[in-house]
């Protein structure tokens, strides 16, 4: 078994901050995950004038549109991520929610896409990415067994490398409801790699995962669960990731080599001692 991907996804947890957002970077570093992940959204696209024009109290005003715009980055956040990620050498990566999000996400030389599970239903959406032809995560939260058809159909027809990450878009999710039997399925199902995009509170379900064989591993950090934001709650902090990547590497470990019927060296002198009253 090998080591998942592990993708430490700051998303939007950075609150607008691009000092919170280098610390996040740091910490997933320092604990060995192998890529940082973003949310890039065009404000105008994705949300409808009377959306962003709903009272909304926030730390950037009292609208939605104010709120929306206070978490964005920017060109000149994201060329600091880019120049940061190269310096202390991790990958990164954002997930876009539109077209010229992608388009702005495709001026740096980033390796991975990555579908939202909001996104899997947008089908033209999923044709400009495939026809990137970089290696993409789709997320398959809140989506029906026609939707994931639908984007593996793509995917394929633009021979766009992919994989698909077994996702329940709650948060945080009640571990009840990981239904983590769904990988298997998905690997019978679709025959390529499947991951995990986890959104519930501790390590123990993302464990788990590990051990059905995932290739991916998606988890959301911050650096308090109780900082203002959607998604923090759902989130790790910094002691919650070094357990995970920890975790992860003992479990490896663990596995080990089918070894039935054969005694390590470790073992002769506690057996000997144990069945020296035993006559064979």
């Amino acid at each position: 078994m090998k080591k998942p991907y592990l993708i430490a996804e700051i998303g939007i947890n950075h609150n607008g901050d691009i000092n919170i957002a280098k610390q996040l970077i740091k910490n997933a570093k320092d604990c060995g995950f192998d890529s940082v992940k973003f949310q890039k959204r065009t404000i105008d696209i994705v949300y409808d004038k009377k959306t962003l024009d709903t009272p909304r109290e926030s730390p950037w005003g009292t609208t939605t549109k104010e709120q929306k715009l206070g978490l964005e980055f920017e060109k000149s956040e994201y060329d600091q991520i880019d120049k940061y990620c190269k310096e202390v050498d991790i990958e990164w990566f954002a997930s876009a929610w539109d077209i010229e999000s992608l388009k702005f996400l495709e001026s740096y030389n980033l390796k991975y896409h990555k579908i939202a599970s909001a996104m899997i239903v947008d089908h033209n959406f999923l044709n400009e990415v495939a026809k990137k032809n970089k290696h993409t995560f789709i997320s398959t939260g809140m989506s029906t067994k026609g939707d994931i058809d639908n984007a593996v159909k793509i995917f394929k027809k633009y021979n766009c490398s992919f994989e698909l990450m077994h996702c329940v878009s709650t948060y945080p999710m009640k571990i009840e409801d990981a239904n983590l039997i769904t990988i298997n399925q998905l690997k019978k199902e679709y025959d390529c790699n499947i991951g995990y995009s986890g959104h519930e509170n501790g390590v123990v379900v993302s464990l788990a995962a590990t051990m059905l064989g995932i290739t991916s591993l998606e988890r959301h950090i911050t650096l308090d669960r109780t900082m203002y934001g959607s998604d923090q709650a759902a989130s790790l902090e910094l002691t919650g990731m070094k357990s995970l990547c920890e975790s992860i590497d003992k479990i490896l470990l663990s596995i080990g080599k089918p070894s039935m019927g054969k005694i390590i060296d470790e073992e002769i002198p506690i057996a000997n001692k144990l069945r020296a009253h035993i006559k064979i």
